[in-house]
């Protein structure tokens, strides 16, 4: 068997491996055959072939892509991973580059690698200035990549930095730029970095923008690994700021208590005439509804029409509670109106549940919209949002006492129970709710799946009438 040993150069490694592996491949040359690190043994290898083979391989971009990232890791199998992959790639062996395959894997990891590393060079490059009066101002630094990386990740400073002539050397290889060209020169010693004004400057500003209250020490070691350290001024500061962090957390949380309570007064005086105060407190459920028609509790009164207020008995045994008034239900000032709602009272129907004897409102009463145009996109209400019209539904609950509550949406689940985490996982379930009483989980008939297909439909429906059911077992009549 004959073995082909391909010498890559250090600069311009991935052209190199691109014009030896197209030739090899054309060849029909398997991997086998061939030793990328240069070295062959024993035995000296065979010159690549002098002329192209007939046979092309054609592999997808992905390939390329991947290996333009892969090429810069300093492990040296990479080249005969990435054949091996071309190779398996031509012959339709498997799928060589998906993370389920060993090899797709290990190239994936590689070159995230790489990735990373060259993020953190341009993160952790620190230039210093040179002396001189050279028309164009000159700076160096010394940088210490995990991989073959200069070479990639230069060209980063060649667009940010084109006013500059710089040099930045690491242990294998030196870029340099110089009136707007970007060479790469072979290593040589670490050179001698000179004293940098500057560095006393960003020190003072690294200092200052610190903040002790979202120190994760695992994360920074993570993300600033302490071998980066000796070649970053600012890195001297940390562990003096981290002994005086606690100190400094508390001092903070003592300032943004006073800065609170003095807001909180402020708002408390703008809105003191709009709002009924404890005294005031509504005795029915009808004060509690011309109360809510002039709330100022939060901005989404600005724009929307009107307050949209609960409707039904107010002694319901059931309590519907959706996300938030929709365009048509702003303008009519009534919830739960619409195609959406006419569905919803259908299946009510169908399990033995009455509409009309079911009290029906949303945990916000007013419409939160965004413009576009002539409509009015509705928007998702925040958590604050959520919060302060929980003060309404609460005194809903109070006033019509249901024995269970069916929430439609996440918003509604939130208010109702101040849990935030995904709703499919819940729905259908019975929970506690901050009320004290029984709530079930369900979704609103506007975010089923509808004009998805009938078996979309169909489903979502199954799903919703289930919910319904369990709803009847729970509301019986008063």
């Amino acid at each position: 068997m004959t073995y082909y040993a391909p010498n890559l150069p250090e600069r311009g490694a991935f052209t190199a491996w691109r014009t030896a592996a197209r030739r090899l491949i054309s060849h029909r040359i398997a991997p086998e055959q061939i030793d990328w690190t240069g070295n062959p043994g024993l035995f000296a290898g065979e010159p690549l072939p002098d002329q192209q083979g007939l046979h092309t391989a054609n592999v997808p971009g992905a390939f390329l892509k991947l290996a333009q990232s892969v090429i810069w890791h300093s492990a040296p199998e990479r080249f005969a991973l990435l054949y091996e992959a071309l190779w398996r790639l031509d012959i339709k062996q498997g799928a060589p580059l998906s993370q389920a395959d060993p090899l797709g894997r290990r190239l994936n990891l590689q070159a995230k690698a790489v990735g990373r590393d060259i993020h953190k060079m341009h993160a952790f490059v620190r230039f210093r200035e040179l002396p001189g009066d050279a028309p164009r101002r000159r700076f160096v630094a010394w940088f210490e990549p995990e991989h073959h990386t200069l070479e990639p990740g230069s060209r980063f400073f060649a667009n940010r930095f084109a006013d500059m002539d710089w040099v930045i050397a690491t242990p294998r290889l030196v870029a340099r730029f110089e009136a707007g060209a970007l060479g790469f020169h072979p290593p040589g010693t670490r050179p001698d970095l000179p004293e940098d004004a500057s560095e006393a400057l960003w020190a003072t500003y690294f200092a200052n923008i610190f903040n002790p209250a979202r120190i994760k020490l695992d994360a920074m070691r993570s993300e600033m690994p302490k071998k980066y350290w000796k070649n970053l001024p600012e890195t001297s500061l940390i562990p003096s700021m981290l002994a005086d962090a606690e100190a400094r957390v508390t001092r903070m949380h003592e300032a943004a208590t006073l800065a609170s309570r003095r807001g909180s007064a402020a708002v408390s005086t703008r809105y003191r005439g709009a709002m009924k105060q404890p005294s005031d407190l509504p005795e029915t459920l009808e004060d509690a509804r011309d109360a809510a028609l002039h709330c100022r509790r939060c901005a989404l009164c600005e724009h929307a029409t009107q307050t949209v207020w609960g409707r039904g008995p107010s002694d319901a045994s059931l309590m519907v509670v959706g996300e938030q008034p929709g365009d048509r239900e702003d303008l009519e000032g009534r919830p739960f109106v619409g195609p959406s709602a006419r569905l919803l009272s259908e299946l009510m129907a169908e399990v033995g549940i009455d509409p009309a004897r079911t009290y029906f409102t949303n945990a916000v009463k007013h419409f939160k919209f965004a413009a576009r145009g002539t409509e009015r996109i509705q928007q998702t209400p925040d958590s604050d949002e959520i919060n302060q019209c929980r003060w309404w539904l609460g005194l809903e609950l109070a006033f019509v006492r249901p024995r269970l509550v069916l929430v439609l949406g996440a918003s509604a689940v939130f208010a109702m129970t101040g849990d935030a985490n995904p709703l499919p996982s819940r729905r259908g379930r019975v929970k506690i709710g901050l009320h004290g009483g029984p709530v079930l989980i369900s979704r609103y008939p506007a975010l089923m799946p509808m004009r998805q297909g009938p078996m979309a439909d169909a489903l979502a429906r199954r799903e919703l009438t289930a919910d319904l059911r369990e709803v009847a077992r729970f509301s019986l009549p008063r």
